[in-house]
Parts: structure tokens; sequence; C-alpha cells
């Protein structure tokens, strides 16, 4: 009986386990809702969420990552740097075809990274490349007149499309050129419809060069430019995923949904932080004192808890807290009024000092709210800050750019490595009046360039990580800008949607793996 027991529980266990996994079911339609509006479908000519959902879908990449940071095969069956750092071999899947059934080749590449550096507002990522080599049909070698350590991770779906040369390498300019807006890629889906600011249909791409990929037959992407609506878009089910949600009631009303998922995860690579930023040549704050005394007098923890309703998460430093580069052992300057206090009398302040803050006039919650509240709590220390509305976001960035400030409040990215995102803001050869989310700043530290420019050619991880460390031990101390808090991105997906895009770079990313739990 013993034994006839044994075997009926291994039994029962074995049934069990089969009826939990989720019955997958073929093909299937995906609506995403959004309120993001893209001017065209093109990655390889425009950054930010609008365009890299649609382009990542329709373009495929060299490269691909997992949820850990480790790049993948894409285009690119393998890769291998040379040993003095200064090219890029890669080797192209032999199968790969564009959506008209034209050979994805070393010739597509060459145009792609080279067009990409060219006309990508994100100047870093291929600054260091010279040529692209095309030995054969499939292999291509991209060189490079110094180490860059942050070309792979460049060569992301969200960054670097390959696009087809028979197709935009006409003489056009790619910036406006008409296939930017009906693309012809070589990713799991192909356009079937693009109405301007209303929706997106993407079918799924037969002739996909991974096998079994993608799982779905259509991608559905749906433009709600009104909050209210599309809260209830998704509460009545007519959409399947939400992602890029930023505000805590956005977020809240959709954790309240009982058919939904919702997560933060999927944000790691953009890395969006929400900051206070210094003039570090005005007269009050180019005084380390007195912006040292500002973070000692500001609670971090009550912004993310209260005002965002603990959807955010508190930021330390100038490197996003998730990733890898992050250092944990930066000064955190926990709120201390008295040393706040103590500090601006060092510095000349005993009797309180006015201060002016502007902020961003969109992202209510992040900069306005913030804004609001840094009035109230700074006056606790004897400071007086008014606050100076723009009206809108080119007021507000004429201003920055031209140093017409003493602090304000800004938003920044990440973008995956920091020689792409970071480093704009703190080399000091980046002060560019003019040019806004440049070094704004006017920050200057000799030390800080010269860790960031050995930081952007090193090839050892643990060297690389260590003089990033260093970085942000120096800037912590310097404070040319208080780092408050990540934002609170969020995605809303369905729960019986499986394989949700939840990687370092979320919904900017192939979506050849998600399908339907029946």
């Amino acid at each position: 009986m013993k034994g006839t027991t044994k075997l009926f529980a291994a039994a029962s266990l074995a049934a069990a386990s089969i009826f939990a996994q989720p019955v997958l079911a073929d093909g299937g339609s995906l609506t995403i809702a959004t309120s993001q509006v893209p001017r065209h479908l093109n990655g390889a000519v425009q950054s930010g969420f609008a365009t890299a959902l649609p382009s990542t879908q329709i373009f495929a990449s060299l490269l691909r990552y997992d949820n850990d940071w480790t790049p993948q095969p894409y285009l690119a069956d393998s890769w291998s740097f040379s040993d003095d750092g200064l090219s890029l071999t890669v080797n192209l899947n032999a199968d790969a075809t564009f959506h008209d059934g034209a050979p994805v080749t070393s010739k597509d590449v060459a145009f792609s990274l080279l067009a990409i550096k060219e006309n990508h507002p994100f100047k870093s990522m291929f600054a260091p490349v010279v040529a692209v080599d095309t030995p054969d049909d499939k292999t291509a070698v991209i060189r490079m007149d110094r180490a860059h350590p942050a070309l792979l991770l460049a060569l992301s779906p969200a960054l670097s499309p390959i696009l087809p040369a028979h197709v935009y390498d006409d003489g056009q300019d790619l910036k406006s050129h008409p296939a930017n807006s009906a693309p012809v890629g070589s990713g799991p889906y192909m356009l079937d419809s693009f109405t301007a600011g209303e929706s997106i249909v993407l079918k799924k791409n037969p002739n996909f060069f991974i096998d079994g990929r993608p799982k779905l037959d259509e991608i559905i992407v749906r433009i709600i430019k009104d909050a209210s609506s599309l809260m209830i878009t998704m509460e009545n089910g007519d959409a399947d995923m939400w992602p890029y949600i930023g505000g805590s009631q956005q977020v809240k009303r959709m954790e309240g949904v009982e058919s939904l998922t919702v997560t933060s995860d999927g944000y790691a690579g953009i890395g969006p932080i929400n900051w206070l930023a210094f003039n570090t040549k005005g007269e009050k704050t180019s005084d380390v004192r007195v912006r040292q005394a500002i973070a000692y007098a500001i609670d971090r923890n009550f912004i993310t808890k209260a005002l965002h309703r603990g959807t955010s998460a508190p930021q330390r430093g100038p490197i996003i807290e998730t990733s890898p580069f992050f250092d944990s052992s930066i000064p955190a300057y926990d709120v201390d009024l008295d040393k706040a206090k103590a500090l601006l009398a060092e510095a000349g302040y005993a009797d309180g000092m006015d201060l002016a803050i502007d902020y961003i006039p969109a992202f209510k919650e992040q900069q306005q709210t913030v804004a609001e509240y840094l009035k109230s709590q700074l006056a606790k220390v004897g400071i007086n800050v008014t606050l100076r509305a723009s009206p809108d976001f080119p007021t507000w960035a004429g201003r920055i750019n031209s140093y017409d400030f003493e602090a304000t409040m800004d938003i920044v990215f990440n973008w995956g490595d920091p020689v792409i995102g970071v480093h704009r803001t703190y080399l000091s050869s980046n002060i560019v009046p003019g040019v806004i989310w440049s070094n704004t700043q006017q920050y200057e530290n000799a030390t800080v360039d010269s860790l960031l420019e050995q930081a952007a050619v090193e090839q050892d991880l643990a060297k690389r990580t260590a003089l990033y460390a260093e970085f942000q031990q120096i800037v912590a101390q310097d404070l040319p800008v208080y780092w408050v808090n990540s934002l609170p991105f969020h995605t809303a997906y369905s729960d019986k949607l499986e394989n949700p895009p939840v990687g370092i770079w979320g919904a900017m990313h192939p979506m050849d793996t998600i399908e339907w739990a029946e």
C-alpha cells in the first residue's frame, strides 16, 4: 500500500504541475494603450518612448539584452572585439531578411550605424566610430578611434535599428524621409497602418528570422491623449497593456483593477531621474555649502512615500540605482535640519537667504509638486524660495540653457550606459550654451573629467565600475545636482499575458515572445 500511495501522490503532483502551467494560445492580438504620440516610426533618428515602441517591433538591431544587462544575439549571431578594443566584428544571421524580402547585409549595417551617428540626438553613442568595413555580405567590422565599451549597449533595439539601405540611402534627408512613416524593417512585426496621432497597427512578420516568433498575429497601438479616457479604456478591458504610466494616481487606480498586473520593472535601461540642479556659477549656489545645506533639508522619503504615494523610489546619485554601475556607498544626505542651518551659517547666510527655483511646466507631480514642497521645506532652515513658473517648455529650456537660473527641477534619463546619458551632465567639455540637457549646471571638476574620460574607454568591467564609483563619490560631495527620485514609470498589463516586457528596456524592446494564455 505504501508503494501505491507514493505512486498516487507522485501522479497527483505531476498532474497538478501540468495544470499549473498556463495553456498558451496561438496568435491573437495585443492592444497597447498609450498617451505617447510619435512623429514617425524610425528610431534611428528620433529618441523617446513614443517612437521606440513601434520602432523596436518593426526594425531589428544587432543585439538585444536580457533582464541581467547581458547582450544576446539578434541580427548578429556572434561578435568579438579586437585585442586593442578598436574594432568590433559582427557576424550576421544568414536568414535575416527585410519585410520586402531583401536580405540583411553588412552594407545595411554600415549605412545604419553611420546614419545614426550623423542623425541621432545621442551623439556619444557612436562618437568613436570612424568607419564600418564590409569584408563580405554577412560580416561587418566597426572601427573606432578609441576603445568604446558602451558600444554593445548602444547596439540595443531602442537605440540602433538596422535600416534597409536600398530604401533609405537615396539621397533624401533621413530625418524627414517618407519611409519614416512607412518603414520597412527586419523586425518581428510589419507595419500595416499608421494614422498619425491615433493608432499604429502591426502585423506578424511571417518570415521573421527567429523560428517560432513572433507569437502574436497583431499588435495595435491606440494613442489616447486624455489620461482619464486612457484609464477607463484599461478598466473596461478595451486595451491589454499600458506602458510608461507616470502618475501615482494612475498607478494606484490601475492597481485596483483585478484583471491587471502593474509593475515598475522594465525601466532600468532608461534610468529616469528627477532632480534639483544648481547653477554652480550662481552668486549663492556657487558655494558647495549652500548646495549641501539644501540637500540636508530635503526629505526624499517624504517625496516618494507621501507626494508620490509610494510609486517612486529615492535616488541618491547620478547613476540610476538599478544600474550595475551605481555605488550604494555614496552620501545619502539624510534629513538633518540643524546641519543644514550650520552649513548656511558657514556660508554667510545665518540670517537666511532667498532662492529662486524653476521647474519644467509638465510632469506636474514630479516637477511643480516637488518644487512646492521644497518651498515649504527649505523655509524650515531659513531659505525663502520663490518658484518661477514658465509658460511652456521652450521658455523653461531657454532660461536653463542660457544659465538664467539659480536652481531648477529637471528630469534626465541615463539611457543605459553612463557614456550615453550620464557624462553629458558632468563633463566640463559639455558646457554648451543654448543646449538643454547638456552641463547646464556649468559644473567643472578636472578630476571628474578625467575619471569619466577613463571610464569611457576602459574595457575591464571591474576597473570601469571602480572609476564610476570614484566619480559618484566626488559629485555626491560637490552636488552640482541633488538627486531626488527615480521616476515612477509603471506598466499595466493583462494577467493573461505571458512574457510581458519587463526587461531593462521594457516596451522599447521586441515583443516577439509575448503570447496569450488561454
